[in-house]
């Protein structure tokens, strides 16, 4: 059974560790490789191999940076189909969610190509007598990336991309689940021309997490995953004097305003809670029908779309969702179903159980959807993650505003309206890091940056875009003025041309 190690120095190595974590396949329940779980001493060979790359990569003109990430862009676009299915055979997700995936990972790297531009400074000539003022923004050396399971070519190239484009080297720490796609995109990177041990891939656990935390020489920590997680990387990481941006959970709401289109909206939902088995932070898990009847009507366009959804292994091209990362999520999730049943909450449709012909043993979960979810319900709080959809009903536009403004997480909202009054008046007041209006998954695109508020996020800078640009830079001012008349060693240091 193969097994795989780290990316380190430009080649992959086995690691000096004796401890491996299962992968499996989810479409089939069958372990089909393992990963080595990284040490103390392989983190610190990492490192030791970015800081002599990233010395010299610091040096290297933004143009030429640029190039490397173009030539990078181009051959991940070459390897997309391989870079999918490799994805699929261990996320579990549908091939063109896979693809999706990748695209948007290379969506930043096409804005990290612009880095010559986006990176200068700025310069004011004449700020005192004779005297100009101009900043420069510098890399800050070393720095990591932790990345969770459910993305995981899109989130590592939302971090490396924007490191490396300014100057940085770049240890990446993916998830233990499903590591072989992070450890490819490393590979692809040295194929484009990318310095060896500027892009290093550690694997582990928190034996490793705990190391990047600790190590003197990495400056910053970008961390996506759960939000106690995401807690625990702030607080360590900011303990020892790094930048940190960690971005946590999400109980994203979709807000249906009577006068909503409402067969556009149920086509919005369907795909925004069930796609990807729910396994996004960006998913829409809960949906508020405003005022009398909306509910009635929603479930009235929504029921025939669930009860033609499709699911089925990651390789099917008709299918709309595969199976959950592994069998203890797939048992957490049942077992959250479970819990709100007890609670109160109506199932009306029940995903329990569901079992794939010829795959039986696969980590599905079919679509539920429960109705008459309260905010005193303790599933309600907390993120399922997996195909599930909660119905809260609200009476109006102030409780259903007040329902993502007063959770617990502020990732991303929508509502679904007509009234453009109501839309302005809501993307204001709600209290919530990212807004969608009639768009039920509002990711911003690369050139603006994604973050949310409260638990969803810890840190004061978003991912990607100009926001990614200025957490993994530090500025330096410089004040100059430079006086009439030589002095007596000015010919040694004015060069003479001609």
């Amino acid at each position: 059974m193969k097994t795989l190690g780290h990316f380190i120095d430009g080649k992959p190595v086995a690691g000096s560790g004796d401890r491996t974590h299962d992968i499996f396949n989810p479409n089939t329940g069958e372990v089909q490789s393992r990963v080595t779980l990284g040490t103390t001493g392989d983190l610190n060979a990492a490192v030791a191999s970015a800081v002599k790359a990233q010395a010299i990569w610091a040096q290297t003109n933004p143009q030429r940076r640029s190039r490397v990430l173009f030539a990078y862009k181009a051959l991940v676009e070459a390897h997309m189909e391989e870079l999918a299915e490799l994805l699929s055979r261990e996320h579990g997700k549908v091939i063109a969610d896979s693809r999706g995936d990748v695209m948007r990972g290379l969506d930043v790297i096409e804005f990290a190509c612009g880095v010559p531009h986006a990176q200068k400074g700025e310069h004011t000539y004449g700020a005192g007598p004779e005297i100009d003022v101009y900043s420069m923004r510098k890399p800050l050396g070393v720095v990591a990336g932790i990345t969770p399971f459910n993305f995981p070519a899109m989130i590592p190239m939302w971090m490396f991309g924007m490191a490396i484009a300014t100057g940085n080297a770049c240890i990446l720490k993916p998830s233990e689940k499903d590591p072989s796609v992070p450890m490819r995109l490393a590979e692809l990177f040295v194929e484009a021309g990318g310095p060896e041990g500027l892009l290093n891939v550690v694997n582990g656990d928190k034996v490793v997490v705990d190391a990047i935390l600790g190590h003197p020489d990495i400056k910053a920590v970008s961390f996506v995953g759960s939000s106690d997680i995401a807690q625990y990387v702030y607080a360590g990481a900011t303990a020892t004097g790094k930048r940190a941006q960690c971005m946590g959970g999400a109980k994203n709401h979709g807000i249906i305003m009577p006068d909503a289109n409402m067969e556009q909206a149920a086509k919005d939902i369907l795909g925004a809670a069930y796609g990807s088995a729910g396994e996004r932070c960006m998913a829409l898990p809960v949906v508020v029908p405003v005022g009398e009847g909306t509910a009635e009507r929603f479930l009235e366009a929504f029921m025939p779309k669930l009860e033609a959804l499709k699911i089925g292994i990651s390789t099917d091209a008709e299918a709309d969702y595969g199976p959950v990362v592994t069998k203890a999520h797939l048992e957490r999730v049942e077992g959250l179903i479970d819990q709100a049943e007890k609670e109160g909450a109506k199932v009306l449709v029940d995903g329990r159980g569901f079992k794939l012909q010829g795959h039986e043993d696969g980590f599905f979960i079919g679509p539920t959807l429960l109705d008459d979810v309260t905010t005193d319900q303790s599933t309600y709080h907390e993120e399922i993650f997996g195909p599930v959809l909660q119905i809260v009903r609200a009476k109006n536009f102030e409780e259903a505003l007040r329902l993502p403004s007063e959770h617990q997480y502020g990732n991303g909202v929508c509502i679904f309206t007509n009234n453009g009054r109501v839309a302005r008046e809501f993307a204001d007041r709600v209290e919530v890091g990212m807004v969608g209006i009639n768009v039920p998954i509002p990711v911003p695109v690369a050139y603006h940056s994604f973050g949310g508020w409260k638990r969803s996020a810890f840190g004061d800078a978003n991912q990607y875009g100009m926001e990614g640009l200025r957490f993994y830079t530090k500025v330096k001012t410089v004040t100059q003025r430079w006086p009439e008349g030589e002095t007596e060693d000015s010919a040694f240091i004015i060069p003479h041309f001609g």
